[in-house]
């Protein structure tokens, strides 16, 4: 394939880097939130507390705080209208809580706002959740079928459904970077958290981003693997 350049064995070795960086930043993650659990903020507002305040704030009233089953599994939810705080956050007044809880809220004023990329995310999840369930499956077909016929048609198929998964990792970037940008403004605007407060709560964030910038990273190292597949197969 010309002017592809990766071979296969590399593109492996990049999927398997990715993977540790993201064990890497994932154990970071779970440190500085369980870090800043402990840093207890005055005034006595909970996760709930800030994430309705926040809210009010923004001028949007029909978005429901909700407490949801789980260790960092909060997230907000466009179709039921609903900001939902892991056990961890809801009823916890830590820095982490505020800035968790602040960050899904960043999410439900880009949706007030019809934030462009959140549209674009939220027009691709079931596109992509088509692909994640498919794209393996049509990958194994494909390689059964290039190996017996030479036809790579259905191979590129399954490359296509990767593709989508790796656009959706990387639309998923501004909506995640942008919701923690809003968090940051409201807590020190509002004056939610003190100037030496919103400092502490910007590492959580920040780590919690990076994830999300490992996912990215993770899904176009599979990309890239399946990719030079199909190179070597046409060098054959």
């Amino acid at each position: 394939m010309n002017g592809f350049t990766i071979d296969q064995t590399t593109a492996f070795f990049l999927i398997i880097a990715v993977a540790v960086v993201g064990m890497i930043v994932q154990g970071k993650l779970q440190h500085v939130f369980n870090k800043y659990s402990k840093v207890v903020f005055p005034g006595g507002l909970t996760g709930r507390d800030v994430a309705e305040k926040m809210l009010r704030d923004n001028g949007i009233r029909d978005v429901k705080v909700t407490s949801t089953p789980g260790h960092l599994t909060d997230h907000f939810n466009p179709q039921t209208k609903t900001v939902n705080l892991s056990e961890s956050v809801y009823n916890s007044n830590s820095i982490a809580a505020a800035a968790v809880a602040a960050h899904e809220c960043g999410h439900a004023v880009q949706h007030a706002t019809q934030y462009a990329p959140l549209k674009m995310r939220s027009a691709l999840v079931p596109v992509v959740s088509f692909a994640s369930q498919w794209s393996t499956w049509v990958i194994i077909l494909g390689i059964v079928i290039a190996s017996t016929t030479g036809s790579l048609t259905l191979f590129w198929v399954g490359i296509g459904l990767i593709a989508l998964a790796a656009i959706f990792a990387l639309v998923t970037l501004p909506v995640e970077y942008n919701a923690s940008y809003r968090a940051i403004q409201w807590l020190e605007s509002s004056r939610t958290l003190s100037p030496a407060q919103v400092a502490e709560a910007k590492v959580p964030l920040k780590w919690a981003a990076r994830t999300y910038l490992v996912a990215a990273f993770s899904a176009i190292a599979t990309l890239l693997y399946y990719l030079s597949m199909v190179a070597g197969r046409r060098s054959e």
